[in-house]
């Protein structure tokens, strides 16, 4: 442990002290030249160390996807985009496809919907039991992936009909008359899939409740006064008032949490490795590149997967414009 601690501290005061190094040094070579020069010289040559990261990090290992997915599994041959053809020809790829797709529009929706539930409510309790109750929601955030999924499979958890049911949801079920339900495993109408977009939401909407609580509180109180004042109930307060002033602030929480869900992969992973028709596009790629071995179609996967946050990043980036505009 102590090793650990000391190899750590040792790698960031290296890189500080290297950053700084590299810094004065390209000064120093800038300041060589004459006077006009430097002026125009400078500003790119701090630059220089952040464009070089971006093409090495970023860049670099873009292009070297795009070529992989052209080419065989062991990436030794190009095959055109034959890689592309099988994947989207694959039911099970299509399934994967399909169930991306679920997860794109049931986990975000549903983190506004809970998040904006909790921020409304709290809002209008006393300021201590409001941070203890935004708190508590708020925590499910700080568990990983990994904990949150441990936590799930217990509440999930299914036990033969003789026993005892120790899982949660499984214990309310029997109760009223049912049988034990295997939750994870059940693919009717996709509802292991729904039982695991679950997991996320329940650690989405605290993060959705505070950008949206923040929102909320930033609705100027002297026009929902006058609201009153002409007759709006409460209700006609909060959609024609209220939602329409945090409409960029939840447009930004649905963008941020599709992201994420773009990414997910341990949710999926931990609680059924992609098995009971669960699998999603990250899964997917995984499996393709660790357990088939299979470089070229894993490069494709990726490469479809970043076609569809490109818009996304677009959208959001034009969101962000367009309000600092309005400042």
């Amino acid at each position: 442990m102590t090793i650990t601690i000391i190899n750590a501290l040792l790698a960031v005061a290296g890189g500080v002290l290297g950053a700084i190094a590299l810094f004065w040094l390209l000064n120093k070579l800038a300041e060589l030249l004459p006077s006009k020069a430097q002026e125009t010289v400078k500003p790119f040559v701090y630059l220089l160390p952040a464009f070089a990261a971006i093409g090495l990090y970023l860049i670099y290992p873009f292009v070297q996807t795009l070529v992989y997915s052209f080419a065989n599994r062991d990436s030794t041959a190009w095959v055109g985009l034959d890689n592309y053809t099988e994947l989207l020809t694959s039911p099970s790829f299509r399934s994967t496809l399909l169930n991306t797709f679920l997860w794109i529009i049931v986990v975000p929706v549903f983190a506004i919907i809970f998040g904006l539930l909790v921020a409304t409510l709290a809002d209008r309790l006393r300021p201590g039991s409001e941070k203890t109750a935004k708190t508590f929601i708020f925590l499910p955030l700080a568990i990983s992936a990994v904990g949150s999924v441990a936590i799930w499979r217990l509440i999930y958890e299914a036990k033969p009909a003789a026993s005892d049911q120790t899982g949660l949801l499984n214990a309310i079920w029997t109760s009223f008359g049912g049988d034990p339900v295997a939750w994870l495993q059940t693919t009717d109408l996709r509802l292991n899939s729904f039982m695991l977009m679950v997991i996320l939401i329940w650690t989405q909407a605290g993060f959705a409740m505070v950008l949206l609580s923040a929102a909320i509180k930033g609705v100027p109180v002297d026009t929902m006064e006058a609201a009153r004042i002409d007759g709006a109930g409460e209700n006609k307060i909060f959609f024609r008032i209220v939602l329409p002033q945090i409409r960029a602030t939840m447009i930004t929480v649905f963008i941020t949490v599709l992201i994420g869900v773009l990414k997910t992969f341990d949710i999926v992973y931990v609680a059924t490795n992609g098995n009971f028709d669960t699998n999603i596009i990250a899964v997917s790629f995984y499996q393709e590149l660790f357990v088939n071995r299979n470089a070229g179609t894993a490069a494709a996967i990726v490469i479809m997967l970043m076609i569809v946050i490109l818009p996304v990043m677009l959208y959001q980036i034009r969101q962000f414009r367009a309000e600092e505009a309005t400042r």
